[in-house]
């Protein structure tokens, strides 16, 4: 499956194939990190192309999110859907968040390579809790870059760990 996902993607280049794949939600960077070092790459190539990727979606997310699930949740089709991701998001908030440390723990929650985490779940708190950007950026960004330093040194492990089984 990893060997048809490298080669699908290797005509584009392999900077290329890291930042697409780390723009895509619930992968996102610990996915091109993982492919990247698949792929041979040197690692803090790999570290700096995935979390700039990351990070690209960032704003968009947090200030488009509200008003498209305020529309969305006028329509039948979407409504109950859209209630259910809200809600979702709002209780795994609930867990890292609150109103006193809401910044630390919106960058921890980023921070921490679970699923369920990272700068599109961030993106969407930070939205609908209603931080300003200038608030919830900064700690989504070091939230990435924390999952992309622990990304990065799992994946040397486990790749180190391979490449000594494999010899």
């Amino acid at each position: 499956m990893i060997e048809q996902l490298f080669e699908l993607l290797r005509p584009i280049g392999n900077e290329a194939a890291l930042f697409l794949v780390s723009l895509v939600p619930f992968i996102e960077l610990r996915g091109g990190i993982l492919l990247g070092h698949g792929l041979g790459m040197d690692p803090l190539r790999i570290f700096i192309i995935c979390v700039l990727a990351n990070c690209v979606p960032v704003p968009f997310v947090i200030l488009l999110a509200r008003p498209i699930f305020a529309r969305l949740k006028k329509t039948k089709l979407c409504g109950k859907l859209v209630a259910k991701i809200e809600n979702s998001t709002m209780k795994k908030s609930g867990k890292v968040l609150s109103h006193k440390y809401t910044w630390i723990g919106l960058m921890l929650f980023v921070g921490i390579p679970l699923p369920g985490t990272g700068a599109y779940t961030g993106s969407l708190i930070a939205a609908l809790l209603g931080m300003r950007l200038k608030q919830a950026i900064p700690a989504i960004i070091l939230g990435i870059i924390i999952a992309g330093g622990i990304m990065t040194l799992a994946s040397m492990g486990l790749f180190g760990a391979i490449g000594a089984f494999g010899t």
